[in-house]
C-alpha cells in the first residue's frame, strides 16, 4: 500500500504543480484554492500515508485488515478527487455554488473518513515507535 500512496502522491504533485504553473504562466490565479487543496490533501496526505504504512504499519500484524487497508485507500481517493474537480468547477466559475456544494460536502467528508480509518489503524498497531 505505501507504494500505490506514494504514486498517487506523486500523481497529485503533478497535477498541482501543472495548476499552479498555468496560473503563473496566465497570471490567472482564479484556481488558487484547487491547486492548494490538491497539493495538501492529494499531494502532502497521501504522502504521509506512504510514509505511516512503511514506517509503522507494514511491521506490524495484526495493524489492519485487507478491508480496512482498501476501503480508507479510496474513501480517501475518491474525496480527494471529488474535492478537486469541485473545486475546480467552483473557481472556474462553471457552476454555481448552490450547485456544486453538496458534492464538496460529501467528497469532504470522504477525505475525513480516509483520515479516521488512517488513525484506527495507526491505534491498532502493535508498535508505534
Amino acid at each position: 500500500m505505501d507504494r500505490r500512496y506514494l504514486l498517487t502522491a506523486f500523481s497529485y504533485a503533478l497535477l498541482g504543480l501543472a495548476l499552479g504553473l498555468y496560473m503563473a504562466a496566465s497570471h490567472d490565479h482564479g484556481q488558487l484554492v484547487t491547486h492548494a487543496h490538491i497539493m495538501m490533501i492529494g499531494f502532502l496526505i497521501s504522502f504521509s500515508y506512504a510514509l505511516c504504512y512503511r514506517l509503522w504499519l507494514a511491521a506490524s500484524t495484526g495493524a489492519h485488515s485487507g478491508k480496512l487497508v482498501t476501503a480508507q485507500f479510496w474513501l480517501h481517493q475518491l474525496g480527494t478527487i471529488g474535492v478537486a474537480i469541485g473545486l475546480f468547477l467552483l473557481y472556474g466559475e462553471f457552476v454555481a455554488l448552490e450547485v456544486v456544494d453538496p458534492f464538496l460536502a460529501i467528497a469532504s467528508f470522504s477525505v475525513f473518513g480516509g483520515v479516521l480509518l488512517m488513525m484506527v489503524q495507526l491505534l491498532k498497531a502493535r508498535q508505534l515507535d
